[in-house]
């Protein structure tokens, strides 16, 4: 029976991400109607095959959704078809872009660019900065998951350093790093959201976010300084210790910088592409970006002559990590319709007239400095990065807000990031304690608490300036 429910949830994904694409280039009700079947199947067959339990807030937010509508009048049918394509733009992100990940795995590319940038990694803080700024470049390709294989990666460098001074060396760098990178890197759902939803201009919102990781990233610098001098643990002598280790077994240079090389052309040709394309070409990004990803992963395998192993990528993610993509699915199907219901409600003109109120009674505070605040609550009782842009967006979308979309874009994410920073409820903070074994209250609130009020000081300090010099 199980397997039967597994084959239904997987034909029921592939069917709504293929007519979604359809239906975006040639209208048709009949094909519409079947998206919204193939939605409602994905819903059911994860109810099915994963039970209540283990999809709890997707479905906690499909109640909530239909109890609006049924208390506020509405159609509860007609809500239940709108809400579940209310979200369809991100299936193909969902999908698609951690088949980036296949492209990753086919070359040793990590290993060889710590073999060819060794000499400028050599000390500590020359690490720590590689890691944060590696990392942000990993998500443009795994997404989250960059968290775990740079861990396993730093961990094979550093395998003989233990302890908790090490643990939080590793730990911050790498959190820091994923943190920064949901305010600039494109391909990071969240980010490609919230600028498609207020219509930002993707490369100043892309500029500003990036902006804003550099900072990041030398404040993350002077904290990792005085972390290691509290520890009082000299964590350059072993890293040097372990760079030479991994570099005595590093034995094929021209393979090496082969795959630097090939590298760092793929990053450009992915990166730029999705740029000049959106530049030129009148589509929404969240319908570019995963069409540009396929393009760009069919083309790699065929220039690298593999036509069999894309084949046996492909057959071995929709047999065994599509399913991976169905709680991910059903929030999104899930927060569709609460978003639908509550649009169809006074709720979001409520929200930001409590808030104005509150800036009458204090002149000098805007609602961008609450912005931040509301996705930070919503991580801490446990809604994941993308499931909270979703939802505070999708009501902003509704709504006029007097300021420039980029800061507001820039307002959210960095909400997001802090987010990521502290909540012990949200994946990449549960992933990074599953892999380094402290609790997530230490990886989080402990390591990173006066951090992640730095970086709301930084971005708050750049958008209060942009606005009072007129945006």
């Amino acid at each position: 029976m199980q397997a039967v429910e597994s084959w239904i949830l997987r034909i029921s994904i592939v069917l709504y991400a293929i007519l979604h694409f359809i239906t975006y280039f040639y209208e048709s009700t009949i094909l519409l109607y079947l998206l919204v079947f193939s939605g409602f199947c994905i819903f059911l067959s994860a109810i099915l095959r994963l039970h209540i339990k283990k999809i709890k807030m997707p479905f906690a937010l499909l109640i909530a959704g239909l109890t609006i509508m049924t208390f506020s009048g509405e159609s509860v049918l007609e809500g239940l078809i709108s809400g579940l394509v209310q979200m369809r733009n991100m299936i193909g992100l969902l999908i698609i872009v951690p088949m980036i990940s296949w492209v990753l795995r086919e070359e040793s590319y990590i290993e060889s660019i710590m073999g060819f940038a060794h000499n400028l990694l050599d000390t500590s803080r020359k690490f720590y900065f590689g890691i944060v700024s590696f990392t942000q470049i990993i998500a443009y390709f795994l997404l989250f998951g960059s968290i775990l294989m740079m861990y396993q990666f730093v961990n094979r460098i550093l395998k003989n350093e233990k302890g908790e001074p090490w643990e939080n060396y590793k730990g911050t760098a790498l959190l820091r790093g994923f943190s920064l990178s949901v305010m600039w890197v494109v391909s990071i759902p969240s980010f490609a959201y919230v600028v498609e939803v207020m219509d930002a201009p993707l490369g100043l919102s892309i500029l500003q976010g990036l902006g804003i990781s550099i900072a990041g990233i030398m404040v993350a610098l002077i904290f990792s300084h005085f972390e290691e001098k509290r520890y009082g643990v000299d964590l350059t002598a072993g890293l040097q210790t372990e760079i030479d280790d991994v570099l005595s077994h590093t034995r094929d240079k021209k393979q090496m910088h082969r795959n630097v090389l090939e590298f760092f052309v793929l990053f450009i040709t992915l990166f730029g592409t999705i740029l000049i394309l959106q530049a030129f070409v009148d589509l929404e990004l969240l319908v570019l970006i995963p069409l540009i990803v396929l393009v760009w992963i069919v083309a790699y395998y065929l220039l690298k002559r593999r036509p069999k192993r894309l084949t046996q990528e492909a057959y071995s993610y929709f047999t065994k990590n599509m399913e991976n993509q169905a709680y991910q699915l059903c929030v999104m199907l899930g927060a569709g319709i609460l978003i639908y219901a509550l649009n169809q409600t006074t709720f979001a003109q409520t929200v930001v007239d409590g808030i104005y109120a509150v800036q009458e009674s204090i002149p000098f505070l805007n609602i961008l400095y609450f912005l931040p605040f509301i996705i930070i609550i919503l991580g801490f009782v446990g809604l994941g990065p993308l499931t909270v842009m979703v939802l505070v967006a999708g009501i902003l979308e509704t709504i006029h807000l007097p300021y420039p979309p980029e800061l507001i874009v820039l307002s959210i994410t960095s909400g997001s990031a802090i987010s990521i920073l502290l909540s012990p409820l949200i994946m990449p903070l549960i992933m990074l304690s599953g892999a380094n074994g402290l609790n997530a209250f230490k990886n989080g609130i402990g390591f990173n608490w006066k951090y992640a009020v730095v970086i709301y000081v930084l971005v708050q300090g750049y958008v209060q300036v942009r606005l009072m010099l007129g945006g």
